[in-house]
C-alpha cells in the first residue's frame, strides 16, 4: 500500500484551511481557541495536577507552553479544536531535575487481543473518548 508518508507527498496547503496558532497571542484572538484553553485549564485545576510550592535552592522551575491542534473530519471540516498545556521537559537534566520517567502507552498487540477476545465471546464493543486522562486519577 502506498501512502503519502511513504512516497514523500504531503497534503496540499490549499486543502488545510484551518490554521493552528503558533503562539498564545495568536490563539487569544480567536474565541474557539480561548474556549478550549479555558476547558484545558479547568480540567488541570479540577484534577489537582499541580500545587504551588517554593523551589529548593539551585533549582529552576520547568516552564510550560500551549500546543494547539485542529482535529479534522475526513472531508476536511473541523471536528474539534484541541489546546494542551504541556511542560517543557526538554529543559530538564537527567540526575538533576529527575531520576526516571514513566510514560504509559498501549501496544497495538494488546488492542488486537482485546478485540479478538470480544469477538470470540460475542461481547459488545463500545468506544469512549476521554478528554483528560491523568496517571493517578480516577475515571
Amino acid at each position: 500500500m502506498q501512502t503519502r508518508a511513504k512516497t514523500g507527498h504531503s497534503r496540499p496547503k490549499a486543502l488545510t484551511a484551518h490554521i493552528e496558532p503558533t503562539s498564545v497571542k495568536q490563539a487569544l484572538l480567536k474565541p474557539e481557541w480561548v474556549q478550549v484553553m479555558k476547558l484545558e485549564y479547568t480540567a488541570l485545576v479540577a484534577n489537582q495536577t499541580w500545587s504551588l510550592t517554593t523551589l529548593p535552592p539551585h533549582r529552576q522551575a520547568v516552564g510550560c507552553k500551549w500546543v494547539f491542534k485542529v482535529k479534522e473530519n475526513l472531508d476536511g471540516s473541523v471536528n474539534k479544536y484541541k489546546a494542551r498545556l504541556v511542560a517543557k521537559g526538554f529543559h530538564q537534566q537527567l540526575g538533576f531535575d529527575y531520576t526516571e520517567t514513566f510514560s504509559p502507552v498501549v501496544k497495538p498487540t494488546t488492542i488486537r487481543i482485546i478485540l479478538s477476545l470480544a469477538l470470540t465471546y460475542k461481547c459488545d464493543i463500545q468506544q469512549i473518548d476521554i478528554n483528560n486522562a491523568f496517571l493517578n486519577s480516577s475515571l
